[in-house]
């Protein structure tokens, strides 16, 4: 039985504010120290318009953006739509797993929704629905209606009552129902849970795919927290991830923000998404790749879009990284 929450209650972090979401309204905006996002600019004219250097125009930006969300899609509402049918953000971990299910590299998926928290799903149209246009989740609270369009998709909720956020519970879980080869969404904030994560995979006889996400502002020491357990890393607005996590890299997408494949297990997640997988099992292990939009030496096909791949040294970075006030306020951030 599915029980109304007490609170609709829902927190996430976006351009480097947190933002708080009750009854479909956006009732708090905490102020931002990033000035610039190429993602924010592509996806919202307001950050286009906003002025870099005033507070208030930043957050009026960030909350009309949310305000869209929920206005268009549903976020955060019993109006909530799944419906993603096209890649939504290159390289991005909802369009990644996806294309894993549908070419069968992993069996699930573990992710967090709005309004469920901690969702398994073997479906890559329901990935994809969850996890396009999603920011930061840090906090949510059941919807009914939600909850109620995930289990006719198929999905399980882990949390039903609570809708609480724990991808290691929820890996956990996926275990216990016989998933072999599972993929994982893991917050940076949540870096603790790599190592946890890792023992259930040795104990369970499994293969756990490690997507860090959502890494920006996060403390040095989760960062050396992924660096020793993610197989992916989304590096954000995280210069610290570029710096401390890029050069040891083997495969790198994108330069404007970046995602490094840290593990061969993860080099062959992203094989899993190109029309040739096999291309990949060509590259020397002693060396580091790059796959961008930039003419390389190599054309590597991803989800029907033609990118290129080439030998360099990484970090490969770009002039259009998303920017901070002061690198303090950055590592300040959580």
């Amino acid at each position: 039985m599915i029980r109304p929450a007490e609170k609709d209650l829902h927190v996430l972090k976006y351009f480097s504010s947190v933002i708080t979401v009750s009854e479909a309204k956006v009732i708090h905006v905490t102020e931002p120290s990033l000035r610039y996002c190429p993602l924010a600019c592509h996806f919202f004219q307001e950050f286009e318009k906003a002025d870099p250097t005033d507070i208030r125009s930043l957050r009026d930006a960030i909350q009309k953006a949310i305000e869209s969300k929920i206005r268009n899609y549903g976020f955060f509402t019993k109006n909530r739509s799944f419906h993603f049918p096209k890649r939504v953000v290159p390289y991005g971990a909802s369009e990644m797993l996806a294309a894993s299910l549908k070419n069968r590299f992993i069996e699930t998926a573990v992710v967090v929704c709005d309004g469920a928290g901690t969702v398994i799903t073997g479906s890559s149209e329901t990935v994809q629905g969850i996890g396009a246009r999603m920011n930061t989740l840090i906090f949510t609270s059941p919807i009914k209606e939600i909850l109620e369009k995930l289990k006719a998709a198929g999905c399980h909720v882990v949390f039903e009552n609570t809708a609480r956020i724990n991808p290691m519970e929820g890996v956990e879980k996926a275990i216990s129902l016989g998933y072999k080869k599972i993929g994982v969404t893991v917050a940076g904030f949540a870096a603790e849970q790599l190592e946890q994560i890792r023992r259930l995979e040795k104990e369970g006889g499994v293969s756990i795919v490690i997507l860090a996400v959502c890494t920006s502002g996060i403390p040095h020491n989760k960062v050396e927290m992924i660096r020793r357990r993610a197989d992916l890393v989304w590096a954000c607005a995280s210069s610290e991830i570029r710096e401390q996590i890029g050069n040891t890299a083997i495969l790198q997408l994108s330069k404007q923000i970046p995602v490094y494949a840290l593990t061969f297990q993860g080099v062959a997640f992203v094989a899993s998404c190109s029309e040739d997988p096999s291309l990949f099992n060509t590259l020397d292990i002693k060396k580091q790749y790059l796959i961008s939009n930039e003419p390389g030496d190599r054309a590597v096909h991803l989800w029907n879009s033609q990118t290129y791949i080439q030998e360099t040294v990484l970090p490969a970075n770009s002039p259009k990284t998303p920017s901070y006030e002061t690198k303090n306020k950055e590592r300040a951030l959580v």
